[in-house]
């Protein structure tokens, strides 16, 4: 099941990027407001483009999100890989993805900081996101 729905959301994230699916999307948008005289502006006239795109958009908003859950897991997989490979890097990083918002935003404002550090150009060594965190 899963992979029938990743290629699925696959292949329709790929079709809605496209600036073909931009264009149909409005030419049918201009023929729905065109026809609006001819139906008198009616209430069905109106549903007709609000049903449309409610289940188009709901249906969407899955598709889009699971294309880009794949793409960020893969990222960050990639990312790891990078990291667990380069000798100076703290490895320590492997994993912060997991951690909550306000952990993240500390490592980072502790990362601009250590880089900022006049001190710094004189260590060899780098040190580890904890001792990092603890001293700013």
């Amino acid at each position: 099941m899963d992979r029938i729905f990743t290629g699925i959301a696959t292949k329709c994230a790929q079709l809605m990027g496209q600036p073909l699916a931009f264009i149909i999307s409005t030419l049918f948008i201009v023929v729905w407001a065109v026809s609006g005289p001819f139906m008198h502006y009616s209430d069905t006239w109106q549903l007709i483009v609000n049903t449309a795109t409610t289940v188009l958009t709901f249906l969407a908003v899955f598709l889009i999100q699971n294309s880009q859950n794949r793409d960020g897991a893969a990222m960050q997989a990639k990312l790891d890989e990078i990291i667990r490979a380069l000798d100076k890097a703290r490895v320590e990083f492997v994993g912060i993805e997991h951690l909550t918002d306000a952990q993240i935003a500390r490592i980072r404002e502790a990362l601009e900081a250590d880089i900022k550090d006049e001190d710094n150009k004189q260590k060899t060594a780098a040190p580890s996101v904890e001792r990092l965190l603890a001293r700013y």
